[in-house]
């Protein structure tokens, strides 16, 4: 079956293919880069003008620039559900309970959109970190097995035969390899960096709920 197929038409396929993988890998990068920065400026924004506001009834008096991070968002959705639990205590299910309970509940499942909004895309990256030289690898193996059949065929082994097709075979793993490594790097990068904003969101839900339910009694 193999013997049907061009050898060219397996290394281009494979060099396409990586060169599809490089160019997600790269779009990944530069939105996980934006977005990690953009969300991190919005927060320290956002928790400057927080703070000093006199109560939580001021919060939707902030400008709409400043309210686009995660802490912001979390803020927003402690207000409105407390606003609501004024309104709807005793009344419906949700709002029956301990409400500080009730609240840390409502912000940890905000928290696990938030966490879930900035995992976005790391599994792909991950995916084609660990996927790229094998692929790389697949396109070499194939390309010098053609490679072996047409020196065979040819009955030469001189080293212009040999050296040239086993080259161009190995190619595709040096692209798989370099395809790999942005990937790997990248996916630990944005990783760390999800470590450090979930973990400032956690401070700032257990400060938050300090003083809205301070303000509340």
């Amino acid at each position: 079956m193999l013997d049907n197929i061009s050898p060219q038409i397996i290394i281009d396929g494979t060099l396409y293919t990586l060169i599809f993988f490089s160019v997600v890998t790269w779009t990944l990068i530069l939105f996980k880069t934006w977005q990690f920065m953009h969300n991190e400026r919005c927060n320290k924004r956002f928790e400057a003008d927080f703070w000093r506001l006199a109560d939580l009834k001021q919060l939707k008096n902030l400008p709409a620039e400043i309210a686009l991070g995660t802490k912001a968002r979390l803020a927003y959705i402690g207000t409105t559900w407390l606003e609501e639990n004024q309104q709807s205590a005793g009344k419906q299910l949700k709002h029956t309970g301990d409400i500080t309970e009730l609240l840390e509940q409502e912000l940890r499942g905000q928290l696990q959109k938030e966490q879930h909004s900035l995992e976005n895309g790391l599994t792909l990256l991950a995916s084609i970190g660990s996927t790229a030289p094998f692929v790389g690898l697949f396109g070499t193996v194939l390309g010098i097995m053609h490679a072996m059949h047409e020196i065979t065929a040819s009955g030469s082994t001189s080293l212009d035969v040999v050296a040239g097709p086993i080259g161009d075979a190995l190619v595709a793993t040096a692209i798989g390899i370099a395809v790999a490594v942005p990937a790997v790097l990248a996916y630990n990068f944005a990783l760390r960096q999800l470590k450090i904003q979930r973990s400032d969101m956690e401070n700032f839900v257990a400060t938050f709920m300090t003083v809205a339910l301070t303000n509340k009694s």
